[in-house]
């Protein structure tokens, strides 16, 4: 099997694991009368963002081959969200032991994005191949799997129950294994002379906030991070929400709302495929920006559209998110590989998951939770479209103020020579 292909592999089964419940679980939540606690839940992949892609980056920066702990942080996050499927089969499903299962999973789960990057860079590398050029059209196959993960649980019925849970632990496992015939990475074990503790640690990665290029460009990430969970945790709950009014209740989004969501991971596919293009010919800074405003119109669609006449600007939300997302979160990881030293990459990239996925997608999932419980009461067998639309409007001014601010602030002169 050539080397891209293995990668291929790889990535299809990295997302495959987050698609199986990411879109899908808030609906479970409200299922199981716990629709006010879907920010937590969503924001956990944050807080463990904070502390453990770094920490696994310093391990495979400096002890553990990147690949080998890969396949290991894939087979414990797989252990536990087993266990919370078996314990979700319960009579009854209470907020505490379902939450810890899950905590754990995530926290093993959310580093391996970190890793799987840094994997694929090194194999790239060694092949002799631009990452810019030749890991785009890798990571689309990624997306790839998130989607066939997300409609395996939609068609099977397992969108609003537990089996998605299990999905998602029998994709880890294969994954687990897999990783283990992943090309060797190098560790960056002192070979003799006195380190400072900041080498010893790793976390020569921090000090990348000395330059203020990088520092402006993580604080970015961090703000725009926010955006990054919130239709993940609330646009199923939300689509599903309008079977409370007669003439929508028989749609196909509202029916299958995991399909009409999928979308959005299509259009990610096309859009990885556009990024060296972009980066090459407008440079970070205005990529970025794209990728802002997309993101504005992906939380003002959602507040306009419904699954009747108004679908088509569902749609329209689905379609520009594979450049909100992309744009930001694989030019953002490709952009902080070049411009940091080699002895470092496991660490930068955690550090980049820190900023986005870490304190941003947090600081955005419990602050959504906030406002969407401010107009939406969950509890209300009464429609809540009015609700919600504010709450969307809410998260495209956000954005948009997000973006403008970015415009003014982070200073990048773009060559043919910087991407």
């Amino acid at each position: 099997m050539n080397m891209k292909l293995r990668l291929i592999v790889m990535n299809f089964l990295q997302f495959a694991v987050w698609g199986a419940y990411l879109t899908s679980m808030g609906t479970y939540l409200a299922g199981v009368g716990l629709g006010g606690h879907i920010g937590i839940f969503y924001a956990m992949q944050g807080i463990v963002s904070l502390f453990m892609p770094a920490v696994l980056g310093i391990i495979a920066d400096r002890w553990v081959p990147a690949q080998r702990l890969l396949g290991l942080s894939h087979l414990l996050a797989a252990l536990f969200m087993g266990g919370a499927g078996y314990y979700a089969t319960g009579p009854q499903v209470e907020f505490a032991p379902l939450f810890s299962f899950y905590s754990v999973s995530v926290a093993f789960y959310m580093p391996t994005l970190a890793l799987s990057n840094s994997v694929a860079y090194t194999a790239l590398d060694k092949a002799g191949l631009d990452t810019i050029k030749a890991f785009p059209p890798i990571r689309t196959f990624g997306t790839i799997g998130f989607i066939c993960s997300m409609w395996l649980v939609d068609l099977l019925g397992f969108q609003s129950n537990y089996m998605q849970f299990f999905t998602c632990a029998a994709w880890g496992v294969v994954l687990a294994v897999y990783a283990q015939t992943l090309p060797e990475c190098p560790v960056s074990r002192a070979q003799g002379g006195r380190k400072s503790l900041v080498e010893a640690l790793g976390l020569k990665a921090f000090l990348l906030f000395k330059n203020r290029k990088m520092a402006v460009f993580f604080i970015f990430s961090m703000l725009l991070g926010v955006s990054l969970q919130i239709t993940n945790g609330f646009a199923n709950p939300f689509i599903t929400s309008f079977s409370a009014i007669p003439e929508y209740a028989d749609t196909f989004g509202v029916q299958h709302a995991n399909l009409l969501i999928s979308l959005s991971q299509i259009s990610e596919t096309c859009c990885i495929l556009l990024i060296p293009f972009f980066l090459g010919r407008f440079g970070i800074k205005r990529v970025m920006l794209i990728a802002m405003v997309a993101w504005v119109l992906r939380f003002g669609l959602f507040g306009l559209g419904d699954p009747g006449s108004g679908v088509w600007m569902f749609v329209l939300s689905m379609l520009v998110y594979g450049v909100a997302f992309d744009f930001f979160n694989v030019s953002g990881s490709l952009f902080v590989d070049k411009e940091t030293d080699l002895s470092i990459r496991s660490s930068a990239q955690g550090l980049f998951i820190i900023m986005t996925n870490g304190i941003g997608a947090t600081v955005g999932t419990l602050s959504a939770q906030a406002v969407v419980n401010c107009f939406v009461d969950f509890n209300s067998q009464a429609p809540q479209v009015e609700g919600w639309s504010y709450a969307w409007f809410v998260f495209a001014a956000y954005a948009l103020v997000v973006a403008v601010v970015f415009s003014v602030v982070f200073k990048y002169k773009h060559n043919s020579n910087n991407n």
